[in-house]
């Protein structure tokens, strides 16, 4: 049953425990006004439940600080005050002195319960019988709090607290996903048509409508050999490549807004009261 202070077990106590907080309050003799000392601390089980408070008793004992059992402590959150059920003098000096340092473990909770509990006689059985109830010998493996109650229970007269849960509704950034955008190269063939020309050659030979003419020994030129020369030329498809700008592409988030509903089971106290016979009880609700 690991213990430890009610900081160590939760950082935000004072926001998760209604009422004062018990660090600073008073400590005082159950019935009187006399005080014996301060709460310096307090101390709670793995559960949370609260099992001793650290009192500094400095107003009776100087520089000694004590662990107070629950049970034996009643809280007054009005009066910031803790009154103290059937504690002396000479108990509180007998007490195990606790310091910063101390481990609560088993044996060093065992000497401060020897501290409170109500003397006891060996019968003959072996059994510890103290006034109105009667406890074996405890065994560390198997001890509960439950063995001491009227160390651990809470007094009847202690502030009962229901509690509840609600829902606190926050919102929480998560990536969903993520959009990779870029660019490749596809590639195609492509049919341009292109209009060319091409210079040829027609030879023609004609007979003249004055054929058979004589004609003069000068007119007549004979010789062998190139009579003629003509170049002949032919248009070829000359074709290359240019880049142009096709199109953009604009690339930007929107956020869109919608309202969500998140259902959720909570809990609340609701006080229970079980009488015994016909007494009266008197309930006044909150307001």
């Amino acid at each position: 049953m690991p213990l430890q202070k009610i900081s160590e077990f939760d950082t935000d106590y004072r926001n998760t425990i209604e009422g004062n907080d018990i660090k600073g309050m008073g400590v005082y003799v159950q019935g009187t006004d006399e005080k014996i000392g301060t709460v310096s601390d307090a101390v709670v089980d793995d559960q949370g439940a609260f099992r001793y408070l650290i009192v500094d008793l400095g107003f009776w004992i100087s520089g000694k600080k004590v662990l107070l059992p629950v049970g034996k402590s009643r809280i007054d959150s009005t009066a910031d005050r803790v009154y103290v059920v059937g504690i002396t003098r000479e108990q509180a000096e007998n007490l195990p002195e606790y310091q910063e340092h101390t481990t609560l473990d088993y044996d060093y909770e065992e000497r401060v319960r020897r501290g409170y509990r109500t003397p006891s006689v060996e019968s003959s059985a072996g059994v510890a019988s103290t006034v109105g109830r009667t406890t074996p010998s405890l065994d560390p493996n198997t001890y509960t709090y439950a063995q001491d109650a009227d160390l651990y229970d809470v007094s009847e007269d202690q502030t009962f607290k229901l509690y509840g849960e609600r829902l606190v509704a926050n919102k929480q950034r998560r990536k969903t996903g993520e959009v990779a955008i870029g660019k490749h190269v596809e590639t195609e063939t492509v049919t341009v048509a292109v209009p060319v020309e091409k210079e040829r050659v027609v030879i023609e030979r004609v007979t003249p409508e004055d054929a058979g003419k004589v004609v003069s020994t000068e007119t007549a030129n004979f010789r062998e050999g190139e009579v003629a020369h003509i170049e002949l030329y032919e248009e070829v498809a000359d074709v290359h490549k240019e880049a142009f700008l096709r199109e953009e592409v604009r690339v930007q988030k929107v956020v869109d807004k919608e309202t969500v509903e998140v259902q959720e089971t909570v809990r609340r106290e609701e006080l229970d009261v079980e009488t015994d016979g016909t007494p009266i009880v008197n309930k006044t609700d909150r307001v």
